[in-house]
Parts: structure tokens; C-alpha cells; sequence
């Protein structure tokens, strides 16, 4: 009836058709379905349609409520365009290139779409058309449809479409951020990512190589964890295998009432290399620490509590370095999944993929040369076994649609070896399941080598946070920071800028590359760093403080206010917030968090043209008195620093208010 269908006046998106198509299904279906308990009572045939409808037309308000509030992807936005255009233009063309980019030059509007080369090649291929892509870029541009956001495109050079956005559109969305603050662009159905990441060894400290890892990982899952997914946050802890043997053995003689009394293993690692002493040159405690490797296999109580003891004692140590990091992460370590590893051989056995090879089993996995080998001759288990059990449960178990191994570069054979094994058996289709190794290269030291301390050791890493946070005072005192904040700013600047650019200086760096590691280049405030960053965004964030604008009146103004763009500077910047959803697009598809560190500093250094052009209050030269509060330019202020503190937020910084 008319009421009913008065809110499908304007064209639904494809969200809403997905809806409407399934309801017309469920509708279509309606007397053999059967009768949820809510319409029990509902026996007259219209009165359920109408309730259908009430229930349709509640989904799509709230699909509605959330497009409204989610910030536009421009980019996907003119894709979409262009992609009709394309289709109106060459209806019989198979999957054209579709190529839309930010143009980087003004005089070349704000996006170019590319695509008019690539189908002149086609045709030439295909059909043995001459089409230049002049041409074709002239039919693209006459089949683009109505559209909100294009101004005016025009055809440059041999067949780049140049586009100009419309200054109303981008102000619109600008004024809807500052509104509804920085919301992700809605995904569909919600999927399951399981990110593993960090991994230490027990009774190893974590040293510089974890670092990498953890940061990365952490970022990983907060990006994922902002655009709508539900993360699995895996510590892969190394805490099972031949080794308890030496330590549980050490562990009894050093400690012989540890059942009772709990042991003061005040450094671990000291225990560690102890006790692997010992292993290496007494053949009496070597035989002891194998015979306390299969009593703890058989899950004899005391030694499991011995087990325990030694883990607990890592864990506290990880914990530390965590609260640093400010890292979430859930610890299944390699003992979790032990139990499985029986039936993980099994099941390839049952299958046909295992071969004996001089006792041990292994399966070769085609294109791969090195073989898995899942039990070794003596009948245990290998770090194989461990990782396709682990591999499989986060499969069928977690029903992880996404699933990620945030783990260092050396490792790429042996992913690539375990995720072809978990195909072949049938565990997962990649069309259907990403499973990804998200590599990363070595830190090195300013020398150009693997990061060391001076007597050649590995850099542990609570002495390296230790030192950044000493850094960081230094500078800050050097800047006579001292004088102007209270100790408790003084603190929390110190906190921030310490591990901001330890964070920071990792992430901008492309993760499959080494990188050098340099705590004067991290904490320099000139150039593409998390110390420049964090002192522009307090300096952002100041601009409304010191012109006596408090948050309510800029949250009223960003309802009433109209963004204008007419300067260059403005447009400029409005242009590169709007960005924002396009980049953390990518790297949820690439996986390489310095897109995102890129672009911080390019929207900083953006700002920072804008504020020198453009006056966003206006004081008397002599008096210094406020005589005009440009509030549009504050608002843009806003947008500025909203974004760069949800892009701080993936990364895992923490921006302080006055530094």
C-alpha cells in the first residue's frame, strides 16, 4: 500500500536490494515456511504481510542509519560510476580495467579514470579494432549517469578522463564526519579474522626480532577491528617441546621443594642457559631432562606444575613489555594444540599424503621441494605438526574467514609449505578463505647489521623501551618542556613520544623490507615521524583551545555551519581527509601499514599549507585581541585532527593534549 512502500521513494542501494531481494524470497515462500512464534497470532494473511513489511522497512532504516553515518569511500564511489559508464559504453566487453587514481596535480582535476587505454588495447586484441583512446574516453564520459558527486570531467593527453569533484559533495561529507566522527564504511556480513602475531619463547626473553611482530600484528587488528570485523588476537607462545626437559630437570635440582615452595627464578634466561650448559656437557642430566620430556607428554601432575612455574615466570616478563605496547593479545601456545596433532596425522595418513622416509613422516606438497615432516622417527611431534594443527583449527573450529601470520620473512617457505598442505587435504578454498603470510624483513643497527648490543648479544627488548623512554625526556628537556608542563604532562608526553616513535618508526617503513633502526631519526620532529606528527596534532588540537572555542560550540557549529572550500589550500585539505576510508581500504588488501603513516604525514604537512594560507582567527596586530573566528577553518581544524587521532588509534599511538 502507499504507506508502506512512501519510504522506497528514493533509489535503494545495493545493501537494500540485497534485503528486499531476500524478503521478496521469504515473502514468495510465506505459507510453506511455517510461523516464527511472533506471528502466531497473526492468522489473517494480510495483517502477517504487513508485519513483514514493518520488519523490511525497520532494516532498512537502520542499512540506512548506517550508510548515513559511514564515511564515503570517493574512490569506490567513482568507480561505481565509471564501471556503469564502461558497462553503458561497451555492453559486450568482459571484465574492462576499471583504473580510477587521486590525480596528482591540480590542473588535472581531483581523480583521473585511466581506463580508455586499456580497452583500446582489448579491442585491438579481441576484435582487431583501431579505437584510439581519445575516443573512447569521449563515449565513457557521454554514458556517465547521474551521480552526486562529479562537478565536470574533461578528456587530457591521449584518453585520461580528468575529474572534477563538486565542491557541495565534498563540503557535505566533510560536515557528516564532524558530525558522526570517523565511521568505517559498512563491510556486509561481519567476518572472523584470526591474527597471529608476537610468538615468544618461553624462558627466552623477548628480544628486538619480537618487536616487529607485536607492533605490526597489534595495528593489523586494530584496522581490522575498526572496519567491522570480529579478531581473533592469537599468541603463538613456544611452549612446549624438548626443552621443559632440561629446565624441569634443572628446575629439580636447583629447587628440589618447587612443589611445595615457589621458586625464586629471578632471571629466567640466566636459568635457561644454565640449564641448556648442562644438557650440552653432562650426559647423566641429558638422559634425565629426555625422561622429563615424556613425563610431561604423559601429563604427569608434577611435572605439568613444573611446566607451569616456568611459564608463569615468561609470562609475567611478556606482560611487562605488553602494558608498554599497549598490545591485546589472547596466549594458545603450541601446547594448546597438542592433543590435535595425533589426529593431524592421521587424517594425512587416511589420506594417502604421507611417506616413511628413513622413520620419520613426512608429505610432500606439490610445488613445494622441501617435505613436511609430521612425526619424526623417534615418534614426536615437529613444529609441522604444530603448525597445520594450528592452521586447521582456526579453520574449522574458529571459522576464521581471514586469517593472518604477522611472522618474519625467513619463515615464507614453510607458511607457504603449511597453507598448500591445508588445501591439498581440503581445509580451505582460497577463493572462498584468505589465508595470508604477512611477512616483514630484520631490524637492523645503524651499522647496517642485525641489531646487537656491543658484546655482539641480541637486544632485549625491555632494555630498548627503557632506553626510548629515557630519549624521549631528554629531548623534551632539551625543548624546555619542563618548564611549561606539570610533572603529569611531563609524564604522559614522555610515555608517548618514547613508544609513539618506536611504533611509528616501524610501521612507516614498509614491512617486507629491513629496516635500520635509529632512536635520533625516530625522535626527530622534521619530517615523516611520529614526534612531528604528534607535535602537529597538538598544535591542531590548540588552534580551537586558544581562540576560546570549547567542543559543544564546535559541535553546533559542524550541525549549522556550511564548509566553504573556495580557496586552494581549503579544497586541498577537505580533499585529503576525505581520503581517509580509500587508504585503510588498501591495506586491509595489502596488509602494508605504511600507506596509512604516508598519509598522516601527508594530511599534516597538507594542514600545515592550509594554516599558513589561510587565517582561521583573526587578531589585532597591536592588542593580539580576537577580532574574527573563522568557523568553517576551524571545522576543517576539526576534521584534521578527528582523523589523524583514529589514524594514531590504528597505529596504536597515543597523542597527548598539550606537549
Amino acid at each position: 500500500g502507499e504507506e508502506d512502500s512512501c519510504f522506497l521513494q528514493q533509489l535503494p542501494t545495493e545493501n537494500e536490494i540485497k534485503l528486499l531481494t531476500a524478503e521478496i524470497e521469504r515473502l514468495k515462500n510465506f505459507g510453506c515456511l511455517g510461523v516464527s512464534p511472533s506471528l502466531e497470532g497473526l492468522r489473517d494473511e494480510n495483517a502477517k504481510l504487513k508485519y513483514r513489511l514493518n520488519f523490511l522497512k525497520k532494516s532498512l532504516q537502520e542499512e540506512r542509519s548506517k550508510s548515513t553515518k559511514s564515511m564515503i569511500n570517493i574512490n569506490s564511489c567513482l568507480q561505481e560510476i565509471f564501471g556503469a559508464a564502461i558497462q553503458a559504453a561497451y555492453p559486450d566487453l568482459e571484465n574492462p580495467p576499471l583504473v580510477v587514481t587521486p590525480s596528482q596535480q591540480p590542473k588535472f582535476g581531483d581523480y583521473q579514470c585511466n581506463s580508455a587505454m586499456g580497452i583500446s588495447q582489448i579491442l585491438l586484441k579481441t576484435r582487431e579494432q583501431k579505437v584510439s583512446p581519445r575516443e573512447i574516453a569521449e563515449k565513457i564520459a557521454k554514458n556517465i549517469p547521474a551521480n552526486e558527486c562529479i562537478e565536470k570531467v574533461e578528456i587530457a593527453g591521449p584518453g585520461f578522463i580528468n575529474v572534477h569533484l563538486r565542491k557541495d559533495f565534498v563540503s557535505k561529507q566533510l560536515s557528516s564526519l564532524l558530525i558522526s566522527g570517523v565511521q568505517p564504511p559498512a563491510i556486509g556480513k561481519r567476518k572472523k579474522v584470526v591474527v597471529d602475531f608476537s610468538s615468544p619463547n618461553i624462558a627466552k626473553e623477548m628480544h628486538v626480532g619480537h618487536l616487529r611482530s607485536t607492533i605490526i600484528g597489534e595495528s593489523m587488528c586494530r584496522l581490522f577491528e575498526f572496519a567491522g570485523y570480529d579478531v581473533l588476537r592469537l599468541n603463538h607462545l613456544g611452549d612446549w617441546g624438548t626443552q621443559f626437559g632440561m629446565l624441569i630437570a634443572h628446575l629439580q635440582d636447583k629447587f628440589p621443594d618447587y612443589l611445595t615452595v615457589s621458586p625464586p627464578i629471578g632471571d629466567l634466561q640466566a636459568f635457561y642457559k644454565e640449564s641448556k650448559r648442562r644438557f650440552d656437557t653432562e650426559e647423566e642430566f641429558k638422559k634425565r631432562a629426555y625422561q622429563c620430556v615424556v613425563l610431561l607428554q604423559s601429563k604427569n601432575p608434577d611435572f605439568i606444575k613444573a611446566w607451569n612455574l616456568i611459564c608463569d615466570v615468561s609470562r609475567r616478563e611478556f606482560q611487562k613489555i605488553y602494558n608498554c605496547l599497549d598490545i591485546t593479545i589472547i596466549e594458545r601456545g603450541e601446547s594448546f594444540y597438542h592433543e590435535m596433532m595425533k589426529d593431524i596425522v592421521k587424517e594425512f595418513e587416511d589420506k594417502g599424503f604421507v611417506q616413511v622416509d628413513d622413520g620419520r613422516k613426512v608429505v610432500f606438497v606439490p610445488g613445494f621441494p622441501v617435505p613436511l615432516t609430521i612425526m619424526k622417527s623417534d615418534g614426536g611431534y615437529t613444529y609441522d605438526t604444530s603448525d597445520l594443527a594450528a592452521l586447521k583449527h582456526r579453520l574449522c573450529e574458529e571459522k576464521a574467514d581471514i586469517l593472518i601470520y604477522v611472522v618474519d620473512s625467513g619463515q615464507s617457505v614453510h607458511f607457504q609449505t603449511v597453507f598448500a598442505a591445508g588445501q591439498m587435504i581440503g581445509w580451505y578454498d582460497p577463493k572462498v578463505t584468505r589465508v595470508a603470510h604477512a611477512a616483514f624483513g630484520v631490524v637492523l643497527g645503524e651499522d647496517k647489521k642485525k641489531f646487537k648490543t656491543r658484546s655482539g648479544d641480541t637486544v632485549r627488548l625491555i632494555d630498548l623501551l627503557e632506553e626510548g623512554l629515557k630519549r624521549a625526556m631528554d629531548k623534551l628537556k632539551d625543548k624546555e618542556r619542563d618548564k611549561v608542563l606539570t610533572p603529569e604532562e611531563l609524564k604522559a608526553a614522555q610515555t608517548s613520544v618514547a613508544f609513539g616513535c618506536i611504533k611509528y618508526a616501524d610501521l612507516s617503513h614498509n614491512r617486507l623490507n629491513d629496516y635500520v633502526f635509529s632512536f635520533d631519526k625516530m625522535l626527530d620532529d622534521r619530517g615523516n615521524t611520529a614526534a612531528y606528527l604528534l607535535y602537529a596534532f597538538t598544535r591542531i588540537r590548540a588552534i580551537a583551545r586558544l581562540a576560546n572555542i570549547d567542543e559543544q560550540m564546535l559541535r553546533k557549529a559542524a550541525r549549522e555551519e556550511v564548509l566553504i572550500l573556495d580557496h586552494e589550500k581549503e579544497w586541498k585539505l577537505g580533499k585529503c581527509i576525505l581520503r581517509f576510508p580509500e587508504i585503510l581500504q588498501k591495506i586491509l588488501e595489502d596488509l602494508l601499514l605504511h600507506t596509512l603513516c604516508d598519509y598522516l604525514y601527508e594530511l599534516a604537512t597538507t594542514f600545515t599549507e592550509f594554516y599558513d594560507s589561510c587565517y582561521c582567527v583573526e587578531k589585532d596586530r597591536q592588542t593580539g585581541q580576537i577580532v574574527k573566528v573563522n568557523m568553517w577553518r576551524l571545522l576543517l581544524c576539526e576534521a584534521t585532527a578527528t582523523v589523524m587521532a583514529k589514524g594514531f588509534d590504528i597505529l596504536g599511538i597515543k597523542p597527548v593534549q598539550r606537549m
